[in-house]
């Protein structure tokens, strides 16, 4: 069985520290951290670029020589608002004291190009409506390839509504054959309301070589190397995710399983 469900760490600190090592690929890497007011995290990116989402809370930020101030504004991911974020270009030093209890995510991948340290939100970002009937869900654009403010990262959040399915119809971003695909690792950082739901996530090709169904609850990570990646929020409760996606170029191309893009085409 392949090691795609993560669990995390604990309910404090680090939570969760994917690194490419750890997850056996080449690009992406993901860490949270959960703090009580007045706890501090810091690092270095070294080789590495960061996009920092306030997934809830507030906490005060320094991060590439600039202090940004207190940050954050959703005490609750479920609030569906915006949230505030900031791009660290590589070898960038930071730094964050929270001011609340506080959820924090730090998008990781290599550094490409010369892009500046910047707010990336909640200016700039609109939640959006994507799909039809029972697979409609709404999505917040941090940072996809639209937004020219990064080297390698792309990175979105979705709001599932309860009964709805996400990520589907099934698709897949692993090879590296633009402008039909590109190849795209991909992390999934799931929460779930009430909190003590559970979720669905198939990871599987279509030559059956990878083919695991798991059942996410909340705080874990699903690691999709490759593969379609349909999920499902059972009936009365909420499903977010926190999506982190890097590979050889900065593009989202993607194909659809066959036997399933005839509710693509419908639905277009």
């Amino acid at each position: 069985m392949a090691d795609l469900l993560r669990k995390p760490l604990g309910n404090h600190g680090l939570v969760h520290n994917i690194t490419p090592e750890s997850a056996g690929w080449g690009y992406v890497g993901f860490q949270l951290y959960r703090l009580a007011p007045g706890e501090c995290a810091s690092g270095k990116l070294g080789d590495q670029e960061a996009i920092v989402v306030y997934v809830e809370g507030k906490g005060h930020l320094t991060g590439a020589g600039q202090d940004w101030g207190i940050l954050g504004e959703r005490m609750d991911v479920f609030e569906r608002t915006p949230p505030h974020c900031v791009y660290l270009p590589g070898g960038s030093d930071w730094s964050v004291t929270a001011t609340t209890d506080l959820t924090l995510a730090l998008c990781l991948a290599p550094a490409k190009g010369d892009f500046p340290p910047a707010r990336l939100g909640p200016e700039g970002i609109e939640l959006t409506p994507r799909g039809k009937g029972t697979n409609t869900r709404y999505v917040n654009n941090i940072a996809m390839d639209a937004r020219d403010v990064a080297g390698s990262l792309l990175v979105t959040e979705v709001f599932t509504p309860s009964g709805h399915w996400s990520s589907y119809p099934s698709h897949r971003h692993d090879a590296d054959d633009f402008p039909r695909m590109t190849y795209l690792e991909e992390t999934y950082y799931h929460r779930l309301n009430p909190a003590q739901g559970f979720g669905i996530q198939r990871v599987y090709t279509e030559d059956g070589s990878l083919d695991e169904t798991m059942a996410f609850k909340n705080h874990d990570v699903v690691l999709v190397p490759k593969g379609h990646h349909p999920c499902g929020a059972p009936y009365g409760y909420d499903m977010y995710y926190l999506n982190v996606m890097a590979g050889p170029r900065r593009n989202w191309r993607f194909e659809n399983d066959p036997d399933h893009d005839w509710i693509a085409k419908r639905d277009a």
